[in-house]
């Protein structure tokens, strides 16, 4: 992409932004969790030199623009330093404007989204987006309430289930879990991918992005 995309992501407060060969878009703020690792619960809203803090949520349109032609990106991806699926609709606009182009779209999620909603929402998903990563966090129900502090009851079972359902409705599922938090173990979360049946993804604690 041309070098003078970074100055226009800034001017529409970093709505997208480019990692990896990848368009991020990064739509709210909001999120089902409260990570102690997050690193806007750690006084800042930088990412790889990018601030994702919004001063607003964005339209679909001002989305749109601040992407710019999705061809020049490997994948969009649905991340910013909020829960995508809290604006279900707006990302949903997005995603089926991105795949006229026929390019892949991903969404980095907490894998709350049926939980929040009180329905499963993996199909409407399925018809336009891609791949899914889902944070799994940590290996059972103790250890993620204490590293995510979910606003939402029941939340680590419902994670589990999301990813099943979304494997299911046919999208590429991957799970991760971050080595270095205190308490969890990697291999015991790659075994729960395994009975699931999706892909795994091991992070490194304070690498974001």
């Amino acid at each position: 992409m041309p070098d003078s995309q970074p100055t226009l992501t800034q001017q529409l407060h970093t709505v997208a932004y480019e990692l990896h060969g990848n368009c991020y878009l990064n739509i709210t703020s909001r999120c089902t969790l409260r990570c102690d690792f997050c690193p806007k619960h750690n006084r800042t809203w930088e990412v790889q030199s990018y601030d994702l803090h919004l001063e607003h949520e964005p339209t679909t349109g001002e989305v749109i623009e601040a992407m710019g032609d999705p061809r020049g990106y490997k994948e969009i991806v649905f991340c910013g330093l909020g829960e995508p699926t809290q604006r279900l609709d707006v990302l949903l606009e997005i995603a089926a404007y991105v795949k006229q182009y026929d390019i892949p779209v991903r969404i980095n999620t907490d894998g709350l989204a049926n939980l929040l909603y009180h329905r499963d929402i993996t199909g409407e998903m399925a018809t336009v987006v891609d791949k899914l990563s889902i944070s799994m966090n940590a290996q059972n129900e103790e250890l993620y309430i204490r590293h995510t502090r979910p606003k939402l009851d029941g939340a680590f079972d419902a994670m589990l289930a999301f990813s099943a359902c979304a494997k299911n409705a046919g999208m590429n599922v991957s799970m991760t879990a971050i080595d270095g938090l205190k308490g969890v173990d990697i291999p015991a979360c790659e075994r729960i991918t395994e009975r699931i049946g999706v892909d795994f993804r091991r992070r490194v604690l304070d690498e974001v992005g």
